[in-house]
């Protein structure tokens, strides 16, 4: 088997959709209809990736993700969120929260299996980095834990991808394009002006220790981390 998938999903034809596609791809799955069932899954059989609703029964989608987010067993499980909401704004939220992936439906079955194809990779690759490490500042890409100096950093899923990025690749200049197709990845359609709105917050959580100096403006191109 390639993976395993929870398919948290309130309609039973999407999660037999869901459930028939990813079997006969050779992913192992289960199915949850709430969040209840989601979690009773979890807890005893950690899975590889959640393809999660948006709109659940009782706890919505979006909060049940900050809700794995926020917790260090859950945190570094890749999410794609299924919905039939297309607003960027939605999109950005979704994003916001720390899904690793957003799908509007309908959608093409082989439209879905390249987004897990792509967000279990870039998971493969995050888990063989091991720590990460710059004057002082250290990041695991396995629980999502950043320090400086041995000082725990509180980070937003989102946040750590663009940080995660920038020091693994120092000194060049990166345009908005770019680091949209790196670090939100190429199939999902937001502004450019989100990469300005994560590059604020970013500065402002790395402030306090100071390591905003590190992400440098270049004016007219983008953005560059340095430790120089």
């Amino acid at each position: 088997m390639k993976g395993k998938i929870l398919i948290v999903e309130d309609e039973a034809a999407i999660r037999e959709m869901l459930g028939y596609t990813l079997m006969k791809n050779a992913y192992a799955f289960e199915e949850a209809a709430d969040v209840d069932q989601a979690q009773e899954i979890i807890s005893r059989d950690k899975p590889d990736l959640i393809l999660l609703d948006w709109m659940l029964p009782g706890v919505s989608g979006v909060d049940y993700a900050r809700r794995l987010r926020n917790n260090p067993e859950t945190k570094s499980i890749p999410i794609i969120m299924l919905t039939a909401r297309s607003d960027e704004t939605d999109k950005v939220r979704a994003l916001d929260i720390g899904a690793d992936d957003y799908i509007t439906k309908p959608f093409s079955t082989k439209e879905l299996l390249a987004r897990i194809r792509a967000v279990l990779r870039r998971s493969d690759q995050d888990k063989a980095q091991g720590l990460i490490q710059v004057e002082g500042l250290t990041l695991d890409p396995e629980t999502y834990r950043v320090t400086a100096n041995e000082e725990t950093i509180e980070i937003s899923p989102t946040e750590f991808r663009l940080l995660q990025f920038f020091i693994t690749h120092p000194e060049r200049v990166y345009s908005r394009t770019q680091l949209l197709d790196q670090v939100w990845g190429q199939n999902v359609y937001v502004e450019e002006r989100t990469v300005d709105v994560h590059i604020r917050r970013l500065r402002q959580t790395l402030a306090p220790y100071n390591y905003d100096k590190f992400i440098q403006t270049v004016r007219s191109v983008g953005y560059r981390f340095s430790s120089k």
